[in-house]
């Protein structure tokens, strides 16, 4: 039965709670002058999608999570739900690094302006320079963000090859890597799918991966390569939890 009203009900969950909570926290960070604020309502909305999905949240590694310092969290992506899952999972506040475009689209642009997201351009050029300056300097700031380094969601839930700009951006920053690992939301919400089902997702964080040894760079590949062996060695972990 559990099943049957997750599927029912989630084309209608999804974007009407966000047409509530996005202007929430578009109001909310305004009066307070805060984008903290926005964070606190997107947690919010994550626990209302979910509780009325169906969908539990467990964790593990948090331990490894800095509190005193910015990071980039580098994580798989393999749905939708893996954004909502962050909210919930992660014990500090963060922004999500995303691609400059989704910053076009209404309701959701502002929102996204209004929590702090960093925009990212990927069209290359000097253009993608400044954006990855930026970038790097409101995390140096304090700012922890969020890459999904395989650039989409997997189709098949494996993780993909990693692209290089996130950590193009992670040692500009000098700021350290946390590895996490996403399980279980793929067999939840497929991506192309618009079947949702109840679940568990499990978020489990790894140890930091330092940018800078010895005062000197870690060099970009170094980095994506000690941290997707990181993902995946927590994603095919035999006693992770499936979804």
């Amino acid at each position: 039965m559990r099943r049957l009203i997750t599927a029912i009900i989630f084309p209608f969950v999804f974007p009407l709670s966000f047409l509530f909570f996005g202007p929430l926290a578009v109001v909310a960070a305004r009066i307070k002058g805060s984008a903290s604020v926005a964070h606190t309502v997107a947690r919010a909305w994550a626990a209302t999608v979910f509780a009325l999905l169906g969908i539990k949240v467990q964790t593990s590694g948090l331990e490894n999570v800095p509190t005193d310092m910015p990071v980039i969290f580098a994580c798989n992506h393999a749905s939708q739900m893996d954004i909502l899952a962050l909210y919930l999972a992660l014990p500090v506040e963060f922004r999500f690094v995303v691609k400059e475009e989704l910053f076009k689209i209404p309701v959701l642009g502002l929102a996204m302006h209004t929590a702090g997201y960093v925009p990212i351009n990927r069209s290359g050029g000097k253009a993608a320079i400044r954006s990855l300056r930026e970038a790097a300097r409101r995390i140096r700031e304090g700012a922890s963000v969020v890459i999904f380094p395989e650039g989409t969601r997997s189709l098949d839930g494996r993780l993909a090859e990693f692209k290089p700009g996130g950590f193009l951006l992670a040692s500009k920053s000098g700021c350290p890597i946390v590895p996490v690992a996403i399980k279980g939301s793929h067999r939840i919400l497929p991506k192309g799918s618009a079947l949702c089902r109840p679940g568990t997702i499990s978020v489990t964080t790894g140890s930091p991966i330092l940018t800078k040894k010895d005062d000197r760079p870690v060099k970009r590949d170094q980095l994506m390569n000690e941290t997707w062996h990181a993902v995946n060695a927590m994603l095919t972990e035999p006693n992770s939890m499936e979804g």
